[in-house]
């Protein structure tokens, strides 16, 4: 089993922020679309499909529980705007590609090997609302057996904003899942550094622990508040950054208005 693995924000030091351990109170239905993230479309990679014969809005976000490795094809959410090679596909490196596209986080896969979730955690990485309840739940019970045993860097945080730890997958399909928390916008005193420091130290981690393929939701943008263009802004250029050790970087995203505005950004940022 892998360990946990720390990143450390330099001089920024540790920060309790009273606001996160209330965050278990948030409630899955009122941050799902602002919460949850975004699947690259390619014809090589897995992704779980939707139900067909559901009832289900499809553009309502479906977190499910226990997802089985079996099932595989495309999201039935997926734009058609962002398969390979179209909007939602950018160079960052000559060995690194990002894909941008809608999905459900918890279903996302490359290999069950070389592949991890971003959770978007609170301080205390036991679980909350939105993805980060979503991610618990699909994962089971051992994840947050796995986080409670990280070491408290003080009482009550396991991972200070802009941090990052890494724990196994367990029931996810993909086979790891890199916690960070990302800054509160109207609260930290610098939230472009926090966010920036967030996707940082996640690409670092997961070139630590041999990660391939990582998939990040839109951290900070929904309950902490952090404006969308602003957001996109500081997560593509970082990844542009530090992404070179990484062979695939996505984002799923579930809102449209998310997925719209990183696809604009990245192609400001990304496109010569």
């Amino acid at each position: 089993m892998i360990g946990s693995s720390v990143v450390s924000r330099g001089s920024r030091g540790i920060r309790l922020l009273a606001f996160h351990p209330h965050l278990a109170a948030v409630t899955c239905s009122n941050t799902r679309l602002a919460l949850a993230s975004s699947y690259p479309k390619t014809p090589s990679h897995k992704i779980f499909s939707r139900n067909p014969s559901s009832s289900r809005n499809i553009l309502e976000p479906s977190f499910p529980s226990s997802p089985s490795r079996g099932v595989v094809g495309f999201s039935a959410m997926a734009s058609a705007t962002a398969t390979a090679g179209g909007d939602g596909q950018f160079k960052l490196s000559e060995t690194s590609v990002l894909k941008i596209n809608k999905g459900d986080i918890t279903q996302w896969f490359i290999d069950g090997s070389s592949d991890a979730i971003v959770n978007p955690a609170n301080q205390r990485m036991l679980g909350g609302g939105g993805a980060d309840g979503a991610i618990h739940r699909a994962a089971g019970p051992e994840l947050r057996e796995a986080c409670f045993k990280v070491r408290e860097v003080q009482p009550g945080v396991r991972c200070p904003t802009g941090e990052a730890r890494i724990n196994p997958g367990f029931k996810l399909p993909a086979s790891h899942v890199i916690h960070t928390v990302g800054p509160i916008y109207d609260s930290d005193k610098d939230p472009k550094g926090s966010l920036r420091n967030a996707y940082k130290n996640c690409l670092t981690v997961a070139k630590e622990n041999n990660i391939k393929y990582i998939a990040f939701p839109a951290i900070s943008c929904g309950v902490f508040g952090y404006p969308y263009g602003e957001a996109a802004a500081v997560a593509l250029s970082t990844i542009k950054e530090f992404a070179n050790d990484i062979t695939e970087v996505h984002f799923v995203l579930f809102s449209n208005d998310i997925y719209d505005i990183w696809v604009k950004k990245a192609k400001e940022l990304l496109q010569v």
